[in-house]
């Protein structure tokens, strides 16, 4: 690969990382996959918030999703992200290390406090008994569909519409 090459894909990699950010700041669904304790797999549609580069996510502490993550912190999350009204919707997603963290932890404290956890604390979450939140760190590869693809690439080649990009 030429220097010019190296430039322009280097650029595209940081124009596609900065869009994910953008994107996955905007959004608030997603699936979330855990594995119970015999190594199925578990995979829920639920509300979070990114903040600070980590999803969170409200729940009770007897769900399966928390349960699951007390007992393996590796989880998988996809981000459905719609851009045209047909075809499929493009998508992020990636692994990631899960924490069960109670509502007293001082950093759900902090971040209730400022406010920053308010989208998935709503409708009485917080006077839920049982509440507990999940963190997932995201590993830094992040894989995607659609996203940064031209159009006239995608309709092309659709299945080569996968990009990978590095977090940092």
């Amino acid at each position: 690969m030429t220097d010019a090459a190296t430039v322009r894909q280097s650029a595209s990699s940081i124009r596609l990382r900065e869009q994910l950010k953008k994107i996955i700041s905007r959004r608030s669904y997603c699936t979330l996959a855990s594995a119970t304790p015999d190594g199925k797999p578990h995979a829920v549609g639920i509300m979070y918030k990114f903040v600070d580069g980590a999803f969170y996510f409200a729940t009770g502490s007897d769900t399966k999703k928390a349960k699951n993550v007390q007992r393996n912190p590796n989880v998988a999350i996809c981000i459905p992200v719609r851009k045209y009204p047909v075809g499929p919707p493009f998508s992020i997603q990636f692994t990631g290390t899960a924490a069960s963290l109670s509502r007293e932890d001082p950093e759900i404290v902090a971040l209730l406090k400022a406010g920053k956890l308010k989208s998935i604390t709503g409708f009485g979450v917080l006077n839920e008994p049982d509440l507990c939140f999940i963190k997932v760190k995201p590993a830094p590869k992040i894989h995607t569909y659609g996203i940064g693809v031209p159009l006239r690439e995608l309709l092309k080649a659709p299945a080569h519409a996968d990009r990978t990009v590095v977090f940092d």
